[in-house]
């Protein structure tokens, strides 16, 4: 890996602290591709993106598209996750975070204190993620919380 120079840490040091997390969802894909998908012409999808991205609903830039927190909340995704912690009977965890694994949730982390498992649901997601982790042997409890708003 290449060292970076004092300038560039200190650039990406403070890009780092005055940015504001977002959240995004990247898509590696020729357009072609994604045409081809949608059933309509590599021009016809340019029209498309070129609107999405005048509405600030995502970025583009050379075989990338992001979808922006603004194009998220236009989905009805919002950016204020919610946040399920998780007991597991000892004996069971390997199985549950196998299981766990398997859930659509943003991220998923085993931590170390009075819980196993942390996990960052989308706020709409959260019922159903509720619903499989019941139906998992060796869950002994979980706790929800919803973000309202960030504070930073």
């Amino acid at each position: 890996m290449e060292a970076l120079t004092r300038r560039s840490m200190q650039l990406l040091r403070m890009l780092y602290e005055k940015g504001k997390s977002t959240n995004t969802y990247s898509l590696h894909v020729k357009q072609s591709d994604l045409a081809k998908q949608l059933g309509i012409s590599r021009q016809a999808l340019n029209v498309h993106l070129r609107r999405l991205r005048d509405l600030n609903h995502i970025r583009t830039g050379r075989g990338f598209i992001d979808v922006t927190e603004k194009g998220l909340n236009v989905l009805g995704v919002f950016s204020t996750p919610a946040f399920v912690f998780i007991k597991v009977s000892p004996g069971k965890r390997g199985e549950v975070y196998k299981r766990i694994r398997e859930l659509t949730v943003q991220k998923a982390f085993r931590v170390a204190g009075d819980v196993d498992a942390l996990l960052v649901v989308e706020r709409g997601k959260l019922d159903e993620v509720l619903r499989k982790l019941s139906s998992i042997g060796g869950v002994k409890d979980t706790k929800s919380y919803v973000a309202i708003e960030p504070i930073r």
